[in-house]
């Protein structure tokens, strides 16, 4: 045992001063900065001093009514929770502690914060709020509103939010107009970017509703327009807050410039354009390649009273794909998933279906420098060897493509090559039924709530009656639809997984073990793997930007390799369809299309 030194006053007061100089000389190796924005790597674009983003236009005028097309039903307007359809556009209604520019790769401008107090380490964050910003009851927002909102999404809203704010502390309300967030250590270095993004709720409103319930009362908010009205399932109606607290930030200069946005609901996705002819609502973003080759026609775009454009964006494309559910025993099975990836015949639905407008996606990074489009350098494979056995040896040695066809609806070859993948893993055809190893049949239900999508589905379970594998469509309404997947209640559906030139946080929703016997969460597929795990942490943990790319690209490979889903297909560019007396500015940012910029001219 080590004997104690006696602790005199004399010894007291040197070891107080050593410990004083130990602990200033810590603090100095993290000085303090104050900032107007946030930047994830290097320094954000825009000064302190600036009047508005370059891609709008401050001098754009106020005013009218723009009306837009939404599909399907709504039935809350409590868009935090794990129950009901929201309603669209009712993230217009809140404000959020900082906002994005749509030109930088992930920047975060002060919005009810006017600056952002944090060390160099970026272990903690001190928000200075605005003293001028309000709800729309004129009631201050406080300190205290950030720390009750925080606290009640991540307790009680949707799995998103634990999985986003997990590397979150602590939050503290410093005073009545600073709030101080504290990281865990050595978390990642986005933190204090990603606490700005959650919405504000009012303290006052919430302390006396249920937040638990999905209903039609409408909130309080502190955005830039507020619920004017609304027809429960059929339409709602948003009106721009007169005196709105934030107007003249430059954040907001020049946007939110309509008077009124209304939504109006409709059933069946192929009407909508009709009623865009008609002028039932104004604008319209289209994604289907056939409605954009065939419908687009008339008198209204002979007499250009409806204008088509293409606005080429950088925007990551992510990955949108056929995801197939490995909770059912049916689809764990790696090789039957590959072969059924064999089955779909993109070039031909391309140029027959598509009018040639896609290209095929191959990375779930698709578009940004995180994709796997080459061989792994050799730190990728050290870091991929040192992180399981459960890796595809493929990963280490081959870049990932999609298969590939003649496009002239002439897949035999790849149908050959799926039925000798599947009769080494032990499956039999009998009567023209494919059976496993446990003599269970092949037979599984593809989930869909869009009748568009039949025309190139319906080729495809074609391709796989020729393996023995029989896929039955099942179409239902909207509500029935967000039901089922937020319970994992499906076979095989369509999904789209975004990204960002930054991944983070978001990643464990979409990837993790954890997340996937969470209802509501990102992760459809229900993956559970160890390596995908282990990469994520190493994704949201990147001290800097080659180690970004790095740990992105392995995770991206993982993925690829492992068949969780058949890649769908991409375009590089907005197509937009809209009625002339909407005008847009001049510059469109790289990473987004800003509608809210947009104005109208009367």
């Amino acid at each position: 045992m080590i004997a104690q030194p006696c602790l005199t006053k004399k010894n007291l007061v040197g070891f107080v001063l050593i410990l004083c100089w130990h602990l200033t000389s810590f603090a100095a190796t993290f000085p303090i900065q104050t900032r107007h924005a946030l930047a994830m790597h290097g320094t954000a674009k825009y000064p302190a001093n600036f009047q508005s983003f370059n891609y709008v236009n401050p001098q754009a005028p106020k005013g009218g009514q723009i009306k837009l097309a939404a599909i399907g039903t709504f039935d809350t307007f409590n868009a935090f929770i794990p129950k009901g359809v929201e309603a669209d556009g009712i993230n217009l209604i809140y404000d959020t502690l900082t906002t994005a520019s749509l030109d930088e790769p992930f920047s975060r401008y002060g919005l009810v914060a006017e600056t952002m107090e944090l060390p160099t380490d970026r272990s903690w964050v001190i928000f200075h709020l605005r003293h001028h910003a309000q709800f729309h009851d004129h009631h201050p927002i406080t300190a205290e509103d950030v720390v009750f909102s925080f606290n009640l999404l991540r307790t009680q809203g949707r799995p998103f939010f634990q999985y986003y704010y997990a590397q979150v502390l602590s939050v503290t309300a410093l005073d009545a107009y600073r709030v101080k967030f504290t990281f865990k250590p050595n978390g990642s270095r986005e933190m204090p970017l990603i606490v700005g993004e959650f919405p504000i709720l009012p303290k006052h409103y919430w302390s006396k509703h249920t937040f638990s319930q999905a209903n039609l009362e409408i909130p309080l908010g502190s955005g830039p327009y507020r619920i004017k009205q609304f027809s429960a399932g059929k339409n709602v109606v948003y009106e721009r807050v007169k005196n709105y607290w934030g107007a003249q930030l430059p954040v907001n200069r020049g946007r939110y410039n309509f008077d009124q946005v209304n939504y109006e609901y409709y059933l069946d996705p192929t009407v909508t354009v009709e009623a865009l002819k008609a002028q039932d609502y104004h604008f319209r973003l289209e994604n289907n390649s056939k409605f954009w080759a065939t419908l687009y026609q008339g008198p209204p775009f002979d007499q250009h009273k409806i204008i088509l454009e293409q606005i080429p964006n950088q925007e990551p494309t992510g990955m949108q794909g056929f995801i197939f559910n490995l909770r059912k025993p049916l689809f764990q099975d790696k090789i039957l998933r590959q072969a059924m990836n064999l089955a779909f015949d993109f070039e031909w639905a391309n140029k027959n279906l598509f009018y040639s407008q896609y290209k095929r996606t191959q990375s779930y990074f698709q578009n940004t420098e995180l994709a796997a489009t080459q061989l792994p350098s050799p730190e990728e494979i050290t870091l991929l060897k040192s992180l399981s056995t459960d890796i595809p040896p493929e990963a280490f040695k081959q870049v990932y493509n999609t298969p590939q066809t003649t496009g002239a609806y002439n897949i035999r070859n790849n149908l050959r090559q799926a039925a000798q993948l599947l009769k080494q893993a032990g499956y039999q055809i009998k009567n023209g039924q494919l059976y496993n190893a446990k003599q269970q049949a092949i037979n599984f239900e593809f989930l869909s709530y869009d009748s568009s999508f039949e025309r190139i589905l319906l080729p495809y379970a074609k391709n796989l009656a020729v393996l023995g594998i029989h896929m039955s469509l099942r179409r239902i309404d909207t509500s029935q639809y967000v039901s089922r997947l937020r319970n994992y209640d499906f076979d095989m559906t369509i999904h789209s997984f975004g990204q960002s030139l930054s991944p983070g946080n978001e990643q464990k929703d979409y990837w993790y073990s954890t997340s996937a016997d969470i209802p509501d969460s990102k992760n459809l597929m229900g993956i559970k793997n160890p390596a995908v795990d282990r990469l994520v942490d190493l994704v949201i943990n990147a001290p800097d930007r080659p180690a970004l790319v790095l740990r992105s690209r392995a995770l991206d490979r993982v993925l690829q390799w492992n068949y969780y889903l058949i890649p769908n297909w991409h375009v590089s560019y907005y197509r937009v369809a809209y009625w002339n007396f909407l005008h847009h500015p001049k510059i469109t940012p790289p990473y987004g299309l800003d509608f809210f910029s947009w104005w109208i001219q009367k």
